[in-house]
């Protein structure tokens, strides 16, 4: 599967593309949350009891021990219908931990209308690297009145390992700022005039 939308990086296109298309059920996921990605069967998921923040136990995303070269990335993840969320701004937030991230991690959320993508962040532009102790990371979108669907999740790209804990979704007011992309509803500058 192809996508092309205006303003998307490479990965967030790859993000998008394969999470409709690739799911691995795996009885150790947490009850509500899939395994997804391009690679899923590349990653492991599950609780952590020994990773805790706050004295609560971790969901944590692994990566199997990769190949020379190989690319891809495995979430954690869940979809849900939009309709208590049409025409409010959403935020999920959660606590981090990572742990040899070589190649990049994030939260992500993306807000569906049938099959076309109308809000997407995956925090590729503000990626979490390396090994770091946990940290409270959010993402922030809009919920369009016709939206269908919205997903969201944790994302490895290339080796290492997260811990998700404190996870939220929650409504919040339209002032607090976006942090993803929304995609236009026409095109623009098609006759490139405007610099």
């Amino acid at each position: 599967m192809i996508l092309s939308k205006p303003r998307l990086s490479k990965s967030a296109v790859i993000v998008i593309a394969t999470v409709a298309c690739s799911f691995t059920t795996q009885a150790s996921a947490p009850r509500g949350w899939i395994l997804a990605g391009s690679k899923p069967s590349n990653y492991e998921t599950g609780i952590d009891p020994q990773a805790t923040y706050r004295d609560a136990q971790s969901a944590y995303l692994k990566a199997r021990t990769p190949s020379e070269g190989e690319t891809g990335f495995g979430t954690l993840m869940q979809s849900f219908q939009a309709e208590r969320y049409l025409g409010k701004q959403v935020r999920l937030s959660g606590f981090v931990k990572a742990d040899g991230v070589q190649g990049w991690a994030g939260l992500w959320m993306r807000v569906d209308k049938n099959s076309k993508v109308v809000a997407f962040d995956n925090m590729e532009d503000r990626p979490i690297k390396g090994t770091n102790d946990w940290q409270r990371y959010e993402v922030v979108l809009a919920v369009p009145k016709d939206a269908t669907a919205i997903s969201f999740g944790v994302l490895l790209a290339g080796a290492g390992t997260v811990w998700l804990n404190n996870t939220n979704f929650e409504v919040v007011q339209s002032d607090v700022p976006t942090t993803g992309r929304m995609l236009p509803d026409t095109p623009a500058n098609l006759n490139f005039q405007e610099y």
